[in-house]
């Protein structure tokens, strides 16, 4: 049976799904619960358009990676269908690690566990379902194949995962400024000694590129309000799994009272352990809907906070100019235990101190080298004659005190 897909993308019109082997990976449980997750966690409280999913910035990668091998074998790189097909798997699987609103689990419900990591653990779950079909997928996706351009399109400074996320981050939060030359920038591409390259014709583009993506840093992915939420999450989280691990009982779906009732670490994980099934239950939606229902708490400190999230008071943010001393801390404490009438010791689940940074461009990552018409390559931050090395190179913070609304 012929299982050639049409996908209508919003952001890029319509997209093909070009083998069998992609659409079963496609219509594996661990993929499909990417949709059930939305791509920017808690930005839809500031931006209401910022309602996709991952699914769909994994759909948008997997055509730009489709668009970029096509770009490539124009320009005479040697590359198969085999190996095409498994990049774009590997591009396809690069997010399936992820937990519901982003980085929030790795803060409170796992321990010493990343999403790369699950990431990792998913796909050869999914390989092993597919009786080993993703091994090259698997290795590009780890940098151990040998052509190591394949991996830079998956994972780098100009890679099709970036390309996506702003494209489409920008279109559904109407932060224009995100937009960037995807297709232009793609036709740009070349390869020299295994390693991408951008053509000179596309260095305009490359600087686009690197503007818009430390601007929607700053306007969307670290916008304070998002971040406030995000805090506020996690402290609601941390609550409810000390209130669990002392053995009070909450309302929440079978997966997240795995989470929230035992230790989960590192080690349970493998991929076909109990821990990874679970982890794959979780979504979004259990998440919202313990939150909901945890407003009618007895506890104190879980139901004004769930209260105060899903009623969209959020955490009010200031900004620092330097770190709050012992004597800031113990008097937001007793403040707070005043407010909510809770012993002081718990009175620090309605404040957080957090900074915010950035990466725009590394030195020490693999560089984005232009090629010019003599056969030479430069370095975008030697090469460029708008963007300025140290700007681009910066690390900017910001320090920020977080506290609930009285």
């Amino acid at each position: 049976m012929n299982k050639r897909k049409i996908i209508n993308d919003p952001v890029f019109g319509f997209l093909s799904v070009p083998n069998e082997l992609i659409f079963d990976v496609l219509q594996h449980p661990y993929v499909q619960r990417l949709n059930r997750i939305r791509q920017l966690g808690l930005s839809f409280l500031v931006y209401p358009g910022a309602q996709h999913s991952r699914f769909s910035h994994s759909i948008g990668a997997m055509h730009l990676m489709q668009e970029a091998i096509n770009a490539l074998c124009q320009k005479g790189v040697e590359i198969t269908e085999h190996e095409a097909t498994s990049a774009m798997i590997a591009i396809l699987l690069h997010d399936i690690g992820h937990g519901p609103f982003s980085h929030v689990l790795e803060h409170t419900l796992v321990d010493g566990v990343t999403h790369e990591d699950i990431s990792l653990l998913m796909m050869e779950r999914i390989n092993l379902d597919l009786r080993g079909q993703l091994d090259t997928a698997i290795a590009i996706f780890r940098n151990e194949y040998p052509k190591h351009f394949l991996h830079q399109l998956i994972s780098s400074q100009l890679d099709v995962d970036r390309m996506d996320y702003l494209c489409r981050d920008s279109f559904f939060t109407g932060v224009q400024e995100g937009r960037v030359a995807s297709e232009r920038l793609l036709k740009m591409l070349d390869v020299r000694d295994d390693k991408l390259v951008v053509q000179i014709k596309g260095i305009y583009s490359v600087e686009k590129f690197l503007v818009a993506r430390r601007l929607m840093y700053w306007q969307v992915y670290l916008h304070k309000t998002s971040v406030a939420a995000e805090q506020q999450l996690i402290k609601i989280l941390s609550r409810a799994k000390d209130l669990a691990r002392g053995g009070k009982e909450l309302f929440c779906s079978p997966a997240l009272h795995y989470f929230l009732y035992q230790p989960v670490t590192v080690d349970m994980f493998s991929p076909q352990s109990e821990a990874l099934d679970q982890y794959a239950l979780l979504d979004d939606n259990d998440v919202l809907s313990a939150i909901k229902a945890w407003i009618s708490s007895d506890d104190r400190i879980l139901s004004a906070l769930s209260y105060s999230f899903v009623n969209r008071r959020l955490f009010r943010g200031e900004l620092l100019s330097s770190p709050l001393t012992e004597a800031d801390k113990k008097a937001l404490n007793l403040h707070y235990a005043q407010v909510f009438g809770v012993p002081e010791s718990d009175a620090r689940y309605f404040w957080s101190e957090h900074v915010s940074t950035s990466n725009t461009y590394s030195e020490k990552a693999d560089s984005i080298d232009i090629l010019y018409s003599d056969g030479t390559l430069r370095d975008i931050a030697d090469a460029s004659e708008i963007l300025d090395l140290e700007a681009l190179t910066r690390k900017p913070q910001k320090l920020y005190l977080f506290r609930a609304r009285e």
